[in-house]
């Protein structure tokens, strides 16, 4: 049976954010591609969080263009834009699961909230996503008695429930400890593929940028300073990127096991 891939991709052109004299994105121009692992990383304040808000429209830019596979999100009306967003998955910091709701009710409800489809097909959708997730045994346990974790692997299995075209993930490392976060990483990375969609992580995690950058967004001070791969990142001149690289404590590591 042959796969059909989709070019589906986001598009940033000429994207500016102030907030009063404070201009916090000037100019920033990216194209965020479909069946990979998008990367914006930077340091605190370099506009990262405001620029994953304005492309899901948690925040409006003051200008520019923000293309969904061609169509411009901030042209739409109300009903192209709820259509749009049935298509998106995200990955939040704090995972922002329902603590009153089993995991398997956490990963049903974008379900109950969207889809037609009947109670068993969504119970069995929810199941799936679960297993995918390796979390099936957690199904009928309440998000406090999971560890880190396997909260961000519920909250994973909830924003790939709807089987979205683009998948967000703000900072989806926070808080997890090294060996954890390789195991979230590989999950982002493997459900990318599987699924051929845009993913967008917002991240300060070098090892996340080293093990699943395959489009990376540098930015300094609100602009676009840098695109590349993890494969180029260690050959950049850019010496900002440079500083921002070699600051980071998995840097460190890696040029003394290079010593």
């Amino acid at each position: 049976m042959s796969v059909i891939t989709l070019n589906i991709m986001i598009e940033l052109k000429s994207i500016y954010k102030s907030f009063e004299e404070k201009k916090v994105l000037n100019d920033v121009n990216c194209i965020f591609e479909s069946g990979k692992t998008n990367l914006i990383i930077g340091r605190s304040g370099s506009g990262k969080t405001v620029l994953m808000n304005c492309i899901v429209g948690l925040m409006a830019p003051d200008s520019g263009v923000i293309l969904y596979d061609n169509e411009n999100f901030l042209s739409m009306n109300k009903k192209e834009v709820i259509s749009l967003r049935r298509h998106m998955g995200m990955l939040f910091q704090s995972s922002a699961l329902f603590d009153s709701m089993t995991v398997l009710e956490n990963v049903m409800f974008p379900l109950d909230m969207f889809s037609n489809e009947s109670y068993k097909e969504r119970k069995k959708r929810a199941e799936f996503c679960l297993d995918r997730v390796n979390l099936s045994d957690a199904a009928q346990k309440y998000p406090g008695e999971l560890s880190g974790g396997m909260q961000k692997r519920a909250a994973i299995a909830r924003a790939i429930s709807m089987k979205p075209k683009y998948l967000f993930c703000d900072e989806p490392n926070s808080g997890l400890d090294p060996k954890t976060s390789l195991v979230i990483d590989q999950l982002i990375y493997e459900i990318t593929k599987e699924n051929n969609m845009t993913t967008v992580v917002n991240t300060h995690d070098m090892n996340s940028v080293m093990g699943i950058g395959e489009n990376i967004l540098f930015l300094y001070h609100g602009q676009r300073e840098w695109v590349g791969s993890k494969d180029e990142i260690m050959e950049s001149s850019n010496q900002r990127l440079n500083d921002f690289i070699f600051a980071s404590d998995f840097s460190k590591k890696l040029r003394e096991a290079n010593e």
